[in-house]
């Protein structure tokens, strides 16, 4: 348990004498009843099993934030990383702010954020290791890194960036409320070392002494109604009209006229010149996702279309053909691929298993659940087709339905995870629609040249083919006008989305869109001429696969999230990008750091059995797998 020293200074002492009932969102600030077997329970703190007599143990704590008097010091930063030990490039608290106006009229808001411990936190929900916990004691929500395989899906969620993923551990952790110093009677670390008096903590709706306001957003912070994040605000100064980040997001905040709140709306700081930018939009971190969403879309389509054979004969006709086993081999190999790649992203891969604990409520344990499912049925399949048996073909009919199963579900939750409120940009059923089209085109692609290439091709299964080839692209022509619409008349990070989509990589968004055109009209007139040549199927393959592999890389690339502005330097991407392209990574103080993933060194491991006692091989062998 943390010790409280006998000379404590007044400020850093809880003390909320009387509480609310109910919090401005409606919901009680008792987070469990008397009588609840959930109290008078130890937190077990380093093996302390004593229990805290503070009376308000039992209700919901926040912070309080008050922008009237933050000078940015960055006492809190400090003192937050100290106490919980962090190196430099993580911070569980961090200060950024917003700007506005012109001399002699600037104003700046500094913003000092953390986790908010929010009433509906989504990171517990969303995450699939069930890492996530909200407690019963002062309703902090704490995260165990132990139990967290780094997939970093919690910090996708989340709207104020609180959760960090760290590039070297290869694992998530946050604000933990500083619930030991909560127990003895003390505010967190970040209250008690702000010098200018701006954080205070108690229990939420408590206003502290001396302070006049309790609001719920102030310029530059997200939206509440996602979490109902338990923070109060301070700020008596009238904002400019436009408060804009200074950070590499193109985000500003408007405020209406007559009105106190404040939309983020696109602020044009890159210019309008259209750029190419493909060492960014090919070598992003989220490489990986790219390759597993393109792999499983398309094998998953493709298996689907196989066992539509008994609608469609020409279909069947390929079932029986040379064809048929070659392409389940190939599918087979693609699938593995994603599905490796995928693994292999996670920061911490040998824990991969722990991908299944949250089915209840993580749509990633889902996905991952339904992909499973449905690779276990394409190898079922598979096995069973080499056989001719009464039986067998009754298991091959088992496993097949199986795939069906798990496509149909993995392929619902592989859209679901990415509807997230919290990145506008992929909060849209276009997302829906480019996965349905990828599946549909590329699917069919797949089938169709491996038929060519072993003499299988039929003039009814290329019109088939080429059939769900035309759907897939309207779909995604379709989708993709309707999202650029939506995003450009909406007020939120998505329009600045759009905006970088359409400036930084604009010419690789028109490249894209102009091949997709292509392939529509390449493939209306092989439909209609039955020009079914492998120089025509192989020319629309490369523009269909060139255009989607454009078109997930932007998926990923141009996404902003709702999170809270940085500074120039600290918690800003385009720095972060900048330090690694000229070598001030190496520089430990700028809070930079290298990624670096933990798949295992082969010469590593080989010499590491050759050399050592098996003891010693057990623990230099775990070293190498957990970095």
């Amino acid at each position: 348990m943390f010790k409280k020293r006998e000379n404590e200074p007044a400020y850093a002492l809880l003390n909320d004498a009387s509480c609310q009932t109910l919090n401005r969102y409606g919901h009680t600030i008792n987070t469990v009843e008397a009588g609840d077997v959930r109290r008078d329970q130890s937190l077990n703190i380093n093996d302390d099993n004593s229990i805290s007599a503070n009376p308000n143990r039992y209700k919901q704590h926040g912070f309080y934030f008050n922008a009237d008097n933050c000078i940015a010091c960055h006492a809190c930063e400090a003192a937050c990383s100290e106490k919980n030990d962090n190196p430099a490039h993580i911070s569980f608290r961090s200060v950024g702010f917003v700007e506005g106006g012109t001399y002699p009229a600037y104003q700046r808001i500094n913003i000092s954020m953390a986790c908010n411990h929010c009433d509906d936190p989504v990171c517990l929900k969303g995450c699939p290791t069930r890492a996530y916990t909200k407690y019963a004691e002062y309703g902090a929500v704490l995260q165990d890194p132990d139990i967290c395989f780094g997939c970093g899906y919690c910090t996708w969620v989340c709207p104020y960036n609180a959760p960090q993923l760290d590039p070297v551990k290869g694992q998530v952790s946050k604000c933990n409320m500083c619930v030991d110093r909560l127990e003895v009677g003390l505010k967190p670390a970040c209250v008690s070392a702000c010098l200018g008096n701006a954080l205070d903590f108690g229990v939420i709706e408590n206003i502290p002494v001396n302070r006049v306001q309790a609001k719920t957003e102030i310029p530059g912070f997200p939206r509440t109604d996602i979490t109902h994040p338990n923070i109060r605000f301070q700020q008596t100064r009238t904002p400019q009209r436009d408060m804009s980040r200074v950070d590499q997001n193109p985000v500003k905040y408007h405020r209406q006229q007559n009105s106190e709140s404040f939309n983020p709306v696109v602020d044009m700081k890159h210019g309008v010149e259209r750029e190419w930018n493909w060492t960014r939009l090919l070598g992003s971190h989220e490489n990986a996702h790219i390759a597993f969403t393109l792999s499983a879309q398309t094998v998953m389509a493709a298996f689907l279309i196989l066992l539509t054979g008994c609608w469609f004969e020409p279909v069947a006709s390929f079932q029986s053909s040379s064809a048929m086993m070659p392409s389940l081999y190939f599918m087979f190999v693609l699938i593995s691929f994603g599905l490796f790649k995928l693994n292999m992203h996670l920061g911490k891969p040998e824990r991969f298993y722990r991908g299944f604990y949250n089915l209840k409520h993580s749509p990633v344990s889902r996905e991952i659940a339904g992909v499973s499912l449905f690779y276990t049925g394409l190898i079922g399949y598979i096995f069973f087709a080499h056989f001719n048996h009464g039986y067998t073909q009754i298991l091959q009919i088992l496993f097949a339905g199986i795939g069906v199963l798990g496509a149909g579900f993995g392929g619902y939750f592989m859209y679901k995870l990415y509807r997230i409120e919290a990145r506008p940009f992929w909060n849209h059923w276009y997302t829906a629609a480019s996965f349905c089209a990828t599946g549909l085109v590329l699917g069919s692609l797949l089938l169709a040249v491996i038929a060519l290439l072993f003499s299988s091709m039929t003039v009814g299964l290329g019109q088939v083919l080429l059939s769900m080839v035309v759907v897939g692209l309207v779909l995604d022509l379709a989708g993709l006008t309707a999202h650029a619409r939506s995003l450009q008349s909406s007020s939120s990070e998505g329009a600045a989305s759009f905006y970088l989509q359409t400036t930084r990589y604009g010419n690789a968004y028109w490249l894209r869109n102009s091949l997709l055109v292509v392939a529509l009209l390449l493939a209306i007139y092989m439909l209609l001429s039955t020009n079914h040549t492998v120089f025509t199927y192989s020319v629309l393959t490369v523009i269909a696969l060139a255009s989607h592999i454009i078109s997930r890389a932007l998926f990923y690339v141009v996404v902003i999230p709702t999170t809270m502005p940085g500074a120039f330097f600290w918690k800003n991407q385009g720095f972060v990008e900048h330090a690694r392209e000229v070598g001030l990574v190496d520089m430990p103080q700028l809070g930079v750091v290298h990624e670096r993933h933990h798949a295992f060194n082969i010469s590593e491991l080989v010499e590491t059995i050759k050399t050592t006692t098996m003891k010693q091989k057990f623990s230099q062998l775990r070293s190498i797998f957990t970095g």
